[in-house]
């Protein structure tokens, strides 16, 4: 595989040059379901009947991958977590792996446009809808990479210190986040340049973008979500207002016609996260002033803050918005620090956890 890994040490700066688009991409194949879902008391994912799809073309050898819809309870718009798949004779890299369950019916269908060997895994961050099938892939010769942090998380899983996990899944080439928006790795392959862009705190604090130069494409993984309330995994190191960070970057990072690959959702531009950030910011005030009234966390849910971005916010539920309002709670008064990868954030029975 004619390929060369560029590992930038220094502050790399931000390329102020923007490819265009294949005529014709990105084309959606298979959207995301809209619901809404509806799962009984004690419902288990049938893994065995989820099939997965190539969902959306982004370029004629950049594709991405998703699981049905209907099926999974934590991601019921479309299950697991979706994965994108650079191909052509110097190999295949992979953004994410999806869940264990969901490994071998990933390389399958990779399978069906591809044969070249898997060469890479980049994780964009530690959940095992996204890294799951680690293991599964470093067994077919991927090499994985992945933000330290991430690294750290996967060998000390918060609250979880005696969960072991499978070494062949545990990337063995790390970066550091350094200056905001530098690449720390550039990777050169199938005739496209592939930047890994380490990001502050914001889904979780080991999170990655990935940049495809020439396509014009950016996977900006879970810092922002178009189903359901954002979800901050405060102790893997998350941030609500990180992910208001995350949005402004990519305002800088992507032009107006680069198309942005959420982790879950419909594929958008950067103009489509605006509104998601007003929401950030407009929840955020409310939250304080409520705080600074001295309200506790159960009023505060029964506030229903979310109430003027109910209709427009699909897969809504009330877990979601509890999750989304809790966090922001939490974020505003004593937020622990990040240490290792990790926050020691305060464990609750009641509304909101």
């Amino acid at each position: 595989m004619k390929r060369r890994v560029l590992l930038l040490l220094t502050a790399a700066a931000v390329s102020g040059c923007v490819w265009a688009q294949e005529p014709g991409y990105p084309i959606t194949v298979v959207p995301p379901g809209k619901g809404p879902y509806q799962f009984p008391q004690g419902y288990q994912t049938p893994w065995d009947k989820i099939e997965m799809l190539v969902t959306e073309k982004l370029a004629p050898n950049l594709y991405s991958l998703h699981g049905s819809a209907g099926l999974d309870p934590a991601h019921p718009d479309a299950a697991g977590g979706r994965v994108a798949v650079l191909f052509g004779s110097d190999g295949v890299l992979m953004v994410d792996t999806e869940d264990p369950q969901l490994a071998a019916k990933t390389l399958d269908t990779i399978r069906t446009f591809t044969s070249a060997p898997i060469k890479i895994v980049v994780n964009s961050h530690i959940h095992p809808d996204h890294t799951g099938g680690n293991s599964f892939f470093a067994k077919q010769g991927a090499v994985i990479f992945a933000q330290e942090n991430l690294r750290d998380e996967m060998l000390s899983p918060p609250g979880n210190a005696s969960r072991a996990p499978d070494p062949a899944g545990v990337p063995t080439s790390t970066y550091k986040y350094g200056s905001t928006g530098a690449p720390a790795v550039t990777i050169h392959m199938n005739g496209e340049t592939v930047d890994f862009i380490p990001m502050m705190p914001s889904h979780t604090a080991g999170d990655t973008i990935v940049r495809f130069n020439k396509a014009n494409v950016i996977y900006i993984e879970d810092f922002y979500r178009n189903f359901g309330y954002p979800f901050a995994d405060q102790a893997n190191g998350g941030s609500i207002k990180g992910m208001i960070e995350a949005v402004d970057l990519i305002q800088k990072l992507a032009g107006p016609d680069t198309t942005l690959i959420p982790g879950h959702g419909t594929l958008v531009r950067k103009k489509d996260l605006l509104g998601y950030r007003g929401m950030l910011v407009d929840i955020l005030g409310k939250v304080q002033k409520l705080r600074d009234e001295g309200k506790s966390l159960d009023e505060v849910l029964a506030a229903n803050l979310t109430a003027p971005y109910d209709g427009t916010t699909q897969g809504d539920t009330r877990q979601s918005k509890d999750r989304f309002i809790t966090e922001v709670y939490d974020e505003l008064k004593d937020f622990p620090p990040v240490v290792n990868g990790e926050r020691k954030m305060p464990r609750r029975t009641g509304p909101g956890r």
